[in-house]
């Protein structure tokens, strides 16, 4: 989400506070309250495309993209059966979704909407971007309904769109900030940039067509698109008409998926010129860096600024891409995705080094203790690299998708799904007093994100392409759809992963069909083998596809067989904060030390690895099925560095005598498990004892 210069993100409201507010809201009564009547829209709906049908769209329709070389699948065509993401997507659905509702209501957010229309006496409550928290929320709803979840929450939801909607003014305007003795800073240039109109909006038409799709409810969506049509499109834009800016980039998402479902190209031409930039709107350079946005998109050469904000715009430009096949727009994406790649990026798949301004900071500015990493950010960031992905089919955006996904995304929400991390850190001490877990957030982006994320998260494992299928994730699941061509197709995935590297993949086209099953291997998995009905398969290439083409029978067995060892990582020299430092992972999983796993005594701050020339020999691999959920852990005999009894001085001569070390056994657990149970240190870089 973003901020206003005068609002801190990170301001929380007190467990305590949230705790005791929600006690008058429980979700049984709340998720019983039907809609208050049934009235009709009073405006004339627009017309949609029917092709593909709203039941038939994914994550983003892509069906007529000309510059599109995937299409996405509905959430619904993808069952996720029991294994590793199942019991996520349950919580998603059983606990987050509902306390996050509870928690919205308790924070005034709904009753910003009630007081406009007389039925609540309360005063505007939260940042001026509040108003998205409800449409994130509405998202992930929209999302879990797609997949048959959550039916009973439908009343909930329905009355909540009818308060949304009823507050909106005959000029299509909506907005429960901009109003009464704030009304005269509506879309000023200054308001813009600060004010989140646009970004709440650009939130409204994602959550208003996730649940267009999950439902076919257009209720709130042509809500949106009346604010679109009726009171943007008329008002703002090139001369004549007054200027506009995205002071937080979300609405060219919004605006062009609108589009996708239209077809008013207006809709697109509009995000196109906010992309651009209008240059009569004058702003000082560190604006238009923050904001990552004010300049023509095509001019940017890194990534700098705000960390979601650089991320949404992104979004936004690869879908103006995927539109118009614009060559710049392309050129410009790929050189930022290599400063992404090579820069600015966490082994995680997390961005954003600096607190201050929630930004990037310089070339391999990448500290630990100190990293921003937003879970926003993360999520972004899997968002961008999907839709390079969709645009091109190549494998090493799937893998950041991967390594955002399992990494810097899952660790954001709690095993038990009530608690969230704002910031995602690689090293952290809880002797600073920060609580790094909360319920709640006064800013509270990341929660209903990462819920948004999980209950879409179906919609993510495959998609379809002119000559066939590609699967993208790996997880026990069954996949209902059809090619492009019309015919019908199922395919059963049975799996360990990421615990284990062993897939088996059954496909069953409703009758025989020849078609190409690209079948992703992951950019870690440097010993792979693949066969077909027994038969190996040559051309295995980490991080690409390998393309089956064949005549596919119902009853077909595809075997992935990816081993697994212990990798070792190191950074790049200029991250100088993990210089003689390493990282572990294994598959998809980045590890990390939690100091209550290791023996008594012995501080993260003194612990190191002994790696030797076959480093990935010296961990054991353990399955615990008691601790975080049933994780695999890492067992490691490292070292302990002796330190004297009576402490160090501050400063002290050189010596160039060894440190005393000592032998001690190791446990490494899943980054995304950690800071699930009591407050302890964690680090995710350490350092590699020299004998």
């Amino acid at each position: 989400m973003a901020r206003g210069n005068e609002i801190s993100r990170r301001q929380f409201v007190a467990t305590a506070v949230s705790t005791a507010a929600i006690s008058s809201f429980s979700a049984q009564r709340l998720f019983a309250m039907g809609r208050t009547d049934d009235r009709p829209s009073e405006q004339p709906a627009s017309d949609l495309i029917a092709n593909p049908s709203w039941k038939d769209q994914g994550i983003e329709s892509l069906a007529k993209s000309p510059y599109a070389k995937l299409r996405n699948i509905p959430v619904r065509a993808v069952t996720i059966k029991v294994g590793f993401w199942s019991q996520r997507r349950k919580i998603n659905v059983t606990k987050s979704i509902p306390t996050m509702h509870d928690l919205l209501e308790a924070n005034g957010r709904m009753n910003n909407f009630r007081r406009l229309t007389g039925s609540s006496n309360a005063g505007q409550h939260g940042p001026v971007f509040s108003d998205s928290d409800i449409y994130k929320w509405t998202e992930a709803v929209g999302f879990a309904l797609g997949s048959g979840d959550l039916t009973d929450i439908r009343p909930t939801v329905d009355k909540m769109m009818d308060e949304v909607v009823a507050i909106q003014e005959p000029s299509g305007y909506l907005n429960t900030y901009y109003v009464d003795d704030r009304k005269n800073l509506r879309m000023l240039p200054e308001t813009q940039t600060t004010g989140h109109e646009l970004y709440n909006i650009g939130h409204m038409l994602q959550g208003a067509v996730a649940y267009y799709r999950g439902t076919g409810d257009r209720r709130l969506l042509d809500a949106g698109i009346r604010f679109v049509d009726d009171f943007l499109i008329p008002n703002y834009g090139p001369a004549p008409k007054k200027p506009i800016v995205s002071g937080h980039p979300e609405i060219e998402m919004g605006l062009i998926e609108l589009y996708r479902i239209t077809g008013d190209k207006r809709q697109l031409d509009l995000a196109g010129y906010i992309l651009q930039g209008d240059d009569r709107i004058k702003l000082p350079e560190h604006r238009t860096i923050y904001m990552y946005s004010g300049t023509p998109f095509t001019a940017r050469t890194k990534l700098e600024g705000h960390a979601v904000r650089a991320m949404y715009a992104c979004c936004g430009a690869t879908d103006y891409y995927m539109e118009t096949g614009d060559q710049a727009y392309w050129k410009t994406l790929s050189t930022l995705w290599e400063d992404l790649t090579k820069r600015q990026m966490y082994i995680s798949g997390g961005v954003g080094a600096r607190s201050d301004g929630e930004a990037f900071g310089d070339a391999y500015e990448l500290p630990n203790s100190r990293a921003y990493g937003e879970s926003c950010a993360a999520i972004g960031n899997m968002m961008w690299n999907w839709r390079m992905l969709a645009a091109t089919g190549e494998g090493k955006f799937a893998d950041v998708i991967e390594r955002a996904l399992y990494n810097g995304i899952d660790s954001g929400m709690s095993l038990d799904g009530t608690l969230y991390c704002y910031r995602n850190p690689l090293a952290f001490d809880p002797s600073t007093g920060e609580k790094i877990r909360n319920p709640w957030y006064d800013v509270t982006c990341c929660p209903p994100n990462l819920e948004r994320i999980l209950a879409s998260l179906p919609g993510y494992f495959y998609s379809t392409s002119s000559n066939g299928l590609y699967v993208h994730l790996y997880d026990n699941s069954e996949l209902d759809w059809h090619l492009e061509d019309g015919t019908g197709l199922k395919v059963a995935q049975k799996t360990g992963y990421p615990w284990d590297g062993k897939v088996k993949i059954e496909v069953t086209p409703s009758q025989a069909s020849e078609f190409t099953f690209h079948l992703r291997i992951p950019g870690w998995a440097d010993r792979a083998q693949v066969s077909v009905n027994g038969k190996t398969v040559a051309g295995v290439r980490a991080g690409e596809y390998l393309p089956l083409r064949r005549r596919w029978s119902p009853g077909d067995v595809i075997q992935l067989q990816m081993e697994m060892p212990v990798q070792v990582m190191q950074a790049n020299y200029h991250v100088v904060e993990n210089e003689r430092r390493v990282a572990v992972q294994r598959g998809p999983l980045l590890y990390c030390l939690e100091e209550l796993d290791q023996p008594e005594g012995v501080a993260l701050s003194d612990a190191a690895l002994y790696l030797g020339k076959n480093s990935p020999a010296q961990f054991q691999s353990e399955v615990e099925s008691a601790l975080l959920g049933g994780v695999t852990v890492l067992r490691h005999t490292g070292a302990a560095l002796e330190r004297p009894a009576s402490g160090s001085p501050l400063y002290s001569r050189y010596s160039s005598a060894p440190a005393r070390m000592r032998r001690v056994p190791l446990k490494f657990i899943p980054y995304y498990a950690w800071a699930n149970r009591a407050a302890t240190s964690m680090q995710v870089w350490t350092p590699v004892f020299q004998a």
